[in-house]
């Protein structure tokens, strides 16, 4: 008997290589086509095959090559879709030995210089013993600039007896001038359904006992490629002792339960930090890593986030019916706008992770976070409440006195401004809208838009817009010399957009009072006026004749900015009661 080890054995993704078009899964469409130009002899001067790893691409060039060098069990066979397998043509492709078919990586193989030995000097020549001369290039994408474009004439206009077949992950760094000239198929991921099913027949081929939840947890982390799913089937089998069981595989993956990852992803949401932070130790100790903890929840946020949308998302096969039932439950609890702030303040933490000097300590700190925001009212609440809260007395400006038919100037509104809310329409559009009655008087229009921060409208208003008449909805004014032509349209525009309701803007000839900063400029002039008599200004003009009035502010002004500015006064701790919470907005 000989010591010297067997070394026949073949990992499960070369074994289970698909041979033809039948063995192939997932990719239909792209099969279908194929085998409809071969059957009308429409078959393509190059192929480009994109798709994520692990899909096939490799192995469809390869099948296609043999497609199309195949002459049959009885030699007199033309191109078809099912190589035979048998013929030397078929069998040399296969073991990657055909002088024919010349397969080559572009990842080492990037130079023009490489391009011009093995493709561009050899393609006149007829092919030595097959139909067709046939070249496989792998990761295309690599190439340099300079091997495309070397590239390109051949690829035009090759002669009749060759054909090339490219590969790729990366289709959008291939020049559109190599695509135009290729027929192009994209390989798709393979769905969860289809996936468990191979892998439970090659199991069966293996004669391998795994669990149909194991199976599972396998096609999630293989992301629909094949290539990794048979691979990490194959480092299954060989974890199991007997029969491979989930936790054998969530074990050899890194990865925690998932229903224990729900279990603290509801104690966070339910805002108890002690028993998430108890349940995060445990996981720790069991062996789960920190951050693949943070991921799981992350993950599990989007997915309860696809399920309040899409209540089918819920029907995953990668997924155990309890926990669907679990998951169901919370997208029905939980508003979306707490599951996208869980998203980024999670986002946020695994890159916290990277730079802390403890992973299982930010992970400690993020679940803190968590637990205490979860049930923080969120900004758009607070939004809600401010509009709801009355404003105090007092906290309008001063009423300015209308002179010469000009508008009459009310106290303006004090409505909060939505700010940072993408610009002064998107801010306007913010206030409540369609009852006119909160508009009483033009002034009340013009606190509008300078709350909304529109300052071009607002200066165009101040000083180019003579008031001549006023009602809620309706202004009629007459334009100054400087006023743009489209100033009524775009206020009728914005006040829309504020309010939901239609306003009619028309201009006059006449009739119209003085602009607002003509009676600012007016009322200004007048107290100017009257401090000039007063006997401590005199006093200070013959200490200092150079001084001047810089600005002038009332009383009633000095008042409000006093009232806005001032702190609000905080109750005697004596008085409160022991469950007092300031965060507790009831």
């Amino acid at each position: 008997m000989s010591d010297t080890p067997d070394t026949g054995y073949q990992v499960l993704a070369r074994k289970y290589r698909p041979a033809t078009f039948a063995d192939l899964i997932g990719q239909d469409a792209m099969v279908r086509t194929l085998k409809n130009a071969f059957e009308a002899d429409r078959i393509a001067q190059a192929f480009m095959l994109t798709g994520i790893r692990g899909t096939g691409k490799t192995t469809t060039a390869r099948i296609i090559a043999k497609g199309l060098n195949c002459i049959g069990a009885d030699g007199q066979g033309g191109p078809t879709t099912d190589p035979c397998g048998v013929c030397e043509n078929c069998v040399a492709i296969a073991e990657g030995r055909h002088v024919d078919v010349m397969e080559m990586d572009a990842a080492s193989n990037t130079g023009v210089q490489n391009i011009r030995d093995a493709i561009i000097e050899t393609v006149s020549y007829r092919a030595a013993q097959a139909r067709y001369k046939i070249f496989i290039i792998d990761e295309v994408h690599m190439l340099s600039t300079s091997a495309f474009n070397a590239l390109l004439k051949t690829l035009e206009e090759p002669p009749p007896h060759v054909k090339f077949l490219f590969a790729t992950t990366e289709i959008r760094k291939v020049p559109v001038t190599v695509l135009s000239r290729c027929q192009r198929f994209d390989l798709r991921r393979i769905e969860p359904e289809v996936m468990i099913a191979h892998l439970q027949r090659v199991a069966a081929k293996e004669n391998a006992q795994i669990a149909e939840d194991a199976l599972a947890l396998i096609t999630r982390a293989a992301e629909g490629s094949v290539r990794d799913a048979m691979s990490l089937l194959d480092q299954a089998i060989a974890h199991g002792a007997g029969e491979t069981t989930a936790d054998q595989v969530r074990a050899m993956l890194g990865l925690a339960d998932r229903g224990r990852v729900l279990d603290l992803f509801e104690a966070i949401m339910g805002g108890d930090a002690p028993g998430a932070l108890s349940e995060l130790g445990a996981q720790y100790a069991d062996g789960a890593d920190p951050v693949a903890v943070l991921r799981d929840l992350a993950e599990i946020t989007h997915w309860l986030s696809v399920v309040k949308i899409s209540p089918e998302a819920a029907e995953d096969p990668t997924i155990p019916p309890e926990e669907r039932a679990r998951g169901r439950s919370l997208a029905d609890r939980l508003p979306m706008r707490v599951l996208t702030r869980m998203w980024q303040m999670l986002l946020k933490a695994l890159e916290e992770v990277a730079l802390a000097p403890n992973a299982m300590m930010a992970a400690e700190m993020a679940v803190i976070r968590l637990t205490h925001v979860a049930d923080l009212p969120t900004p758009g609440d607070l939004v809600k409440k401010l509009h709801a809260t009355p404003a105090p007395a007092g906290g309008a400006g001063p009423a300015r006195p209308s002179g010469g038919g000009g508008p009459v100037h009310a106290p303006r509104a004090q409505a909060p401004v939505a700010r940072g809310s993408g610009g002064p329409q998107a801010a306007l559009q913010a206030q409540p809208g369609p009852d006119l009655s909160l508009y009483p008087t033009f002034d009340a229009v013009v606190a509008l838009i300078e709350q909304a921060r529109d300052i071009k409208l607002l200066v165009e208003v101040k000083t180019c817009l003579r008031l001549a008449a006023y009602a809620p909805g309706r202004i009629e004014f007459e334009p100054t010399e400087t006023a743009p032509g489209d100033l009524a349209q775009r206020l009728g525009r914005a006040l829309q957009l504020a309010t939901g309701a239609r306003w009619i803007i028309s201009t006059v000839r006449e009739g119209g009072g003085q602009t607002i900063a003509e009676a600012e400029q007016a009322e200004r002039r007048a107290l100017e006026a009257e401090l000039e008599q007063h006997p401590l200004l005199q006093a200070v003009k013959a200490a200092f004749p150079e001084a001047k009035i810089a600005a002038i502010r009332t009383r009633e002004e000095l008042q409000a900015q006093a009232q806005a500015e001032a702190l609000p006064e905080l109750p005697d701790p004596d008085e409160l009661p022991e469950d007092w919470d300031p965060f507790d907005d009831e």
